[in-house]
């Protein structure tokens, strides 16, 4: 097969589908089936490559759920949606849950822990020629925010993608199918986060980079919208300086206003 690289033009969008009570966002607006999979195709129809599938929130100061409850919420979703045709991921950190969501039909796996929550990940993700997306994070999400410190954050999220990525090749999973994530948000300050995004075009020599800025508090801080659904015009404004700066893979909530800032943005730069 292909490299990832290929297969998903530069600038693919990844629609996010929480299927929690509890997402940062979104939680409780898809937690039922039907309700879900009508999201799914919604996001698919506006401009999806993929469809990112999470049943375990991440968001700051979220508790961990059993393999069990994960695997009722993401499962029947993750069916409905390869049955579709659509190409799916599944955000999981569990090995057991990431083996179910592949045989359902999901084609990617998203790892916040970068293979460190479960031993079995890489060898689930290698068995099932899936790709694999390793994501930086410090610390875990109940503690991520409490004061967050590096010494050089760029050089510290580097090196870390790097060494995790070989740790995956070790284990099976070919390079070519790996995409690396500096975790915005994920254990960082404001300022840690405006440093990696201004470093995407040195961080993006280690590999397809996927970024997950939509919606996110900085870009409240910033923008001084509290709420988070109220970050649209910030979050499609932080993808296209995250698309400028060589990100292959942007995952998203707002598919269609993101599709639409990205077909003008290709036109103006002539890659339309």
């Amino acid at each position: 097969m292909a490299p990832l690289s290929q297969r998903y033009a530069r600038g693919a969008l990844v629609g996010v589908l929480n299927v929690t009570p509890d997402s940062f966002s979104d939680g409780g607006e898809f937690a039922d089936l039907e309700g879900a999979v009508e999201h799914g195709r919604r996001l698919a129809s506006e401009g999806a490559a993929i469809v990112d599938v999470g049943g375990e929130s991440t968001r700051p100061g979220a508790a961990p759920v059993p393999a069990e409850l994960e695997l009722a919420r993401v499962l029947p979703v993750i069916e409905v949606l390869a049955a579709d045709g659509i190409a799916v991921s599944v955000d999981t950190s569990k090995a057991e849950v990431a083996q179910a969501a592949l045989a359902a039909g999901a084609v990617l796996v998203n790892d916040v822990t970068a293979l460190r929550g479960d031993p079995g990940m890489a060898a689930v993700v290698a068995g099932a020629g899936a790709d694999l997306c390793l994501m930086h994070m410090l610390g875990e999400p109940r503690t991520m925010q409490d004061d967050p410190q590096y010494g050089d954050v760029v050089a510290e999220v580097e090196s870390f993608l790097a060494e995790r990525a070989e740790v995956a090749v070790a284990a099976g999973v070919p390079r070519e199918r790996i995409a690396l994530d500096p975790g915005i948000g994920f254990g960082k300050t404001l300022a840690h986060n405006l440093a990696l995004l201004r470093a995407l075009p040195r961080l993006s020599r280690l590999g397809p980079l996927l970024l997950g800025v939509s919606r996110k508090r900085f870009l409240g801080t910033l923008s001084g919208q509290e709420i988070a659904a109220d970050r649209v015009a910030a979050s499609v404004a932080a993808a296209l300086y995250c698309y400028r700066g060589g990100a292959h893979l942007l995952r998203v909530h707002d598919v269609r206003a993101t599709a639409d800032a990205l077909a003008v943005e290709r036109a103006l730069e002539g890659a339309a």
